[in-house]
């Protein structure tokens, strides 16, 4: 892992946000590229030179962030970005950056109290195709010395979705406990674990449950991970999850940070 995007907005959680992905990549050996996208005007006449103010605006917001934060020995490279859609122009940083993971706030936005993970965070989960990390409001970095790791089906069809999971179990020695949800349509022939998934865990834990979340809920407390970790896959619960580009606080909540690694089916 070397190149870690971070996204960042003017909302309250963007420095604890930030401050989170520099003591991850410090201890990953990463560098991190701070972004701040804003729109293009598109009115005319008096308001010409409304792009300039944007543009000052999000140099000043970056600025203010990183006044914000500590450091450290952790290179920081930030840039203020116009585009008319967020996510397009992530995209196109992934390409560019050779972008290993994207760290985001739960909330980049003023979505109110019920939301979870919000419109802009939701969308980085759904339509980009790199590994998330989404960091809640009041969550501080901590070793990551137990994750919580979450499935249905044991078949993982892509060479490199785990590949982040074992560079995070390699430079902090982690144990991962492995939560098998069986959902009520999961056929059985499903639950066979994946040969490289299965040398990376630790205890396999079996659970019925209706979704996968409410299985993580189930042992959240009890587990007390510093990290959970599930599969995004372009069927199933993730796509119901997020249909509407963010996620409620009665489908879920938790105050430790949510790893998404991307799956194929």
């Amino acid at each position: 892992m070397k190149n870690i995007l971070v996204p960042i907005g003017d909302h309250e959680n963007a420095v604890n946000t930030l401050q989170y992905a520099i003591d991850f990549a410090e201890q990953v050996e990463a560098k991190v590229y701070l972004v701040h996208i804003y729109s293009s005007s598109k009115v005319s006449g008096s308001f010409v030179n409304m792009d300039n103010l944007l543009q000052k605006d999000s140099k000043e917001i970056l600025k203010s962030h990183v006044k914000n934060v500590q450091v450290k020995n952790v290179e920081i490279i930030s840039s203020t970005l116009k585009g008319h859609s967020i996510i397009d122009t992530l995209k196109q940083l992934i390409k560019l950056l050779n972008i290993d993971l994207i760290i985001t706030s739960t909330k980049n936005d003023m979505a109110d109290a019920s939301v979870f993970i919000g419109k802009i965070a939701g969308n980085i989960i759904k339509d980009t195709e790199v590994p998330v990390l989404v960091i809640p409001t009041e969550a501080k970095f901590r070793p990551i010395s137990k994750i919580l790791m979450t499935i249905k089906s044991g078949s993982i069809k892509s060479l490199t979705t785990l590949d982040l999971l074992v560079k995070i179990q390699n430079t902090f020695k982690s144990t991962i406990n492995l939560l098998q949800v069986k959902t009520p349509k999961l056929d059985a022939s499903e639950l066979a674990l994946n040969e490289k998934l299965s040398s990376l865990i630790n205890t396999l834990i079996p659970t019925n449950n209706a979704t996968v979340f409410q299985g993580v809920l189930e042992f959240l407390h009890e587990e007390n991970p510093d990290m959970i970790c599930v599969i995004r896959r372009k069927r199933g619960f993730f796509k119901k999850l997020w249909q509407n580009d963010k996620v409620k606080k009665v489908d879920f909540d938790s105050n430790i940070p949510l790893l998404v690694l991307k799956g194929l089916s």
